[in-house]
């Protein structure tokens, strides 16, 4: 029995190689191959991005071509587009020696989980039973990248600490849970979660810190020196914070309803952003004995605004209750990378390399309790009538929803998004134990030369004169000494 287990203890922990010579190409070639037969089995354009878009604007009466989904759709998705490849790429570039990795890694993960995005979702949302086929526009697009979105925030905990092969494999799955609960919050509960406060926050959160507890590393402090940034890679990863920070109301809006709803969620969340900025400078100022600002907390807590606005981005929540939401959520969120982190990691064995709890996961679970709030304390005075059956979608078999369920209904998603991480996450982390991906040993992790060609730091620089002299070749007659003055 014991040599049972000192074997089965050996496969899981031994000696780790990280040589994905085969393994990555194999996945990323076997996968893509999959990808292209799938989309030729079931995708096909919609009807507005079909070259039969002129008889369609002749059946529905439709003047102008400016009546296309995608004169409406398109700026928003390149924004959430931006926020997806720059904006979390660039986030997670704060590591001194992870940074290919950061904004590497970050792009074969969006690249690969969009493709299967369109075909999860299009299976459990836009399948034409009639014809067997996933019709895409410009609105799928934007959920694709939703739907990666929960994967990049799970991939900040696990930041350092796994191979690209086993990010695929997060991927893969991750999609696949994401379009499971969705399916259940959104179709099922008939839950509103405009900016995907439980759906994409909650669960990605959830989701990642799962999978870093079970694959916890006791001896991760042999490789403490590298599990921290410079000043240069502080900058990179605030260029993401605020790409982000600016996008975020593109995110939070892009897929309401046109009109007052899609106007409104921009204001919450620009309200929202602007809010958290303050009280996360504030307590970041008062953590410290001379008041000097932690940059971690600026690059992230900054952010937990538009995080928390997502499920009531769209509601009235008024103005100041935006700001509520933003000065409250930026309180929380550096308070949890000043005391939760720490304690989750002692306490918990719970490694989060970009403190994914404290901005996504924590916020994203309040973010839904707060649209439960608000979608159970909504009166037609303040909506009216056709209000409320366009905010909620009171039609069809929800028409006689009373707010107050539609309230316990939005709780109810948040716990089913959490349950859907944690479960998923910790399935997914006993997969990933496996010594076949070609995971970091515990003194090689935070560090790019493992997976990347890096370059030197530094190259020698010749005396400074002659480098950049562009005569010195085109007049050779010219006397040395002209140029060789300072140089002694």
């Amino acid at each position: 029995m014991g040599n049972c287990c000192e074997h089965f203890r050996n496969f899981f922990c031994g000696n780790k190689n990280t040589n994905v010579r085969v393994s990555l190409p194999a996945v990323c070639f076997v996968w893509q191959i999959a990808m292209i037969v799938l989309f030729g089995v079931f995708i096909r354009y919609d009807e507005e991005s079909d070259s039969h878009w002129s008889e369609v604007k002749k059946h529905h009466n439709i003047s102008s071509d400016i009546e296309n989904d995608f004169y409406y759709r398109y700026p928003s998705f390149q924004d959430v587009h931006v926020m997806i490849f720059v904006g979390f790429g660039f986030l997670m570039t704060f590591l001194k020696r992870y940074s290919f990795g950061g904004v590497g890694f970050n792009f074969l993960i969006a690249s690969f989980g969009l493709q299967w995005a369109l075909l999860m979702q299009g299976w459990f949302h836009t399948l034409d039973h009639s014809t067997g086929k996933i019709y895409i526009g410009v609105e799928s697009l934007i959920n694709a990248d939703f739907c990666c979105a929960g994967c990049l925030i799970a991939y900040g905990a696990l930041l350092g600490k796994v191979s690209p092969v086993q990010l695929m494999v997060v991927t893969l799955f991750g999609i696949t849970l994401f379009a499971v609960e969705e399916f259940i919050i959104l179709s099922l509960l008939h839950c509103r979660d405009a900016g995907g406060s439980m759906v994409i926050h909650a669960f990605g959160g959830y989701y990642g810190l799962a999978i870093s507890w079970v694959l916890y590393r006791p001896n991760l402090h042999q490789s403490r020196r590298l599990n921290g940034s410079v000043y240069h890679s502080d900058v990179f990863a605030m260029i993401g914070t605020l790409f982000l920070w600016m996008f975020w109301p593109s995110f939070n809006s892009a897929i309401t309803d046109h009109g007052d709803g899609q106007h409104r969620a921009a204001i919450n969340t620009y309200l929202a952003l602007a809010s958290s900025v303050l009280t996360t400078v504030a307590i970041s100022s008062m953590s410290q004995k001379k008041g000097k600002l932690d940059m971690v907390h600026i690059q992230n807590a900054t952010l937990a605004g538009g995080v928390a606005m997502g499920t009531a981005a769209e509601f009235m929540i008024t103005p100041y209750g935006s700001l509520i939401v933003g000065f409250c959520c930026g309180i929380i969120s550096t308070f949890g990378y000043l005391f939760v982190s720490p304690f989750l990691e002692k306490y918990l064995k719970l490694q989060d390399t970009c403190g994914i709890h404290n901005l996504h996961a924590m916020p994203g679970m309040l973010g839904g309790f707060i649209g439960a709030i608000v979608a159970a304390s909504a009166t037609e005075e303040v909506y009216s009538k056709e209000g409320l059956i366009s905010t909620f979608d009171f039609e069809g078999k929800f028409e006689n929803r009373t707010v107050g369920t539609q309230g316990g209904y939005q709780a109810a998603g948040t716990c089913v998004s959490i349950a859907f991480g944690l479960v998923g996450g910790a399935i997914v982390g006993l997969i990933l134990r496996l010594p076949l991906w070609g995971g970091p040993a515990d003194d090689n992790c935070f560090d790019d030369e493992v997976y990347w060609e890096v370059p030197e730091e530094e190259e020698s620089i010749p005396p400074i004169l002659e480098y950049n002299n562009h005569m010195i070749h085109k007049h050779p007659d010219i006397s040395e000494s002209n140029f060789s003055v300072d140089q002694n």
